[in-house]
């Protein structure tokens, strides 16, 4: 982006030495972790994360700092990883437990958080999984939206949209059109926990899997304004 900078000025997901926001990750990490305490109201009526069992899965930068909010909680935390130095450096600063990458769908947990690759939610995966929330911070969790949302809905797993809860670092972006503000993006994201908690309600409401009920909502927004900006 410092590159693309150099030819038009029509650039966010700048560094803050160039007025940007620099990474993105904690705030994205922020909103995941809004979006898995508004799950664990949902879930337990409850939404302190303090003793929860919570497998993070990819300790990257996002990963990371996610694991780094819930053990200020006090959450219990597992993570996994392909790279054993990260998981290494993790483990030894945030008291983190690690675990191998193929026993996440193994493990007896309150919380799965995907937070690498997308797709860890398919059908053999599910039928593993031991855990009553879902909430993470990767891309395309679903393998097949229309066959593992139900899925997920029928086994009783609540499971917080992902194109929902890792929008953070969006919102970090989107700041630095109105004058960057670290603590402002963070405030705008708090509000991820609200949205969510209506869109799980919605999705019980109306019996759907909560992916669509995040999509239908999201659509209708589109819409929304679309008939605004058609009458203005």
């Amino acid at each position: 982006m410092e590159y693309v900078a150099m030819e038009t000025k029509h650039v966010t997901g700048l560094p803050e030495s160039m007025g940007g926001g620099g990474d993105p990750s904690p705030v994205t990490a922020y909103g995941v972790y809004m979006g898995m305490k508004a799950a664990a109201q949902f879930a337990w009526g409850n939404d302190n994360l303090s003793g929860k069992k919570v497998v993070v899965q990819g300790v990257g930068h996002v990963g990371e700092n996610l694991v780094k909010n819930l053990r200020k909680e006090n959450a219990i935390v597992y993570i996994t990883d392909i790279n054993e130095e990260q998981l290494k450096k993790v483990s030894l600063e945030y008291g983190a437990e690690v675990i191998r990458p193929d026993a996440v769908y193994d493990m007896d947990m309150d919380i799965y958080a995907p937070c690498a690759l997308g797709a860890t939610l398919n059908t053999e995966n599910i039928n593993k999984l031991r855990c009553q929330v879902i909430s993470g911070a990767a891309n395309n969790q679903l393998a097949d939206e229309t066959i593992h949302g139900p899925m997920l809905m029928e086994k009783g797993i609540i499971y917080a949209p992902d194109f929902l809860i890792n929008a953070g670092g969006l919102i970090n972006v989107y700041s630095e059109l109105i004058s960057y503000n670290r603590q402002r993006a963070l405030t705008q994201t708090e509000h991820i926990y609200a949205v969510t908690l209506e869109i799980l309600k919605i999705a019980r409401a109306e019996g759907i899997y909560t992916q669509l009920a995040a999509t239908k909502l999201a659509e209708k927004r589109i819409s929304d304004i679309s008939k605004v900006k058609s009458n203005m």
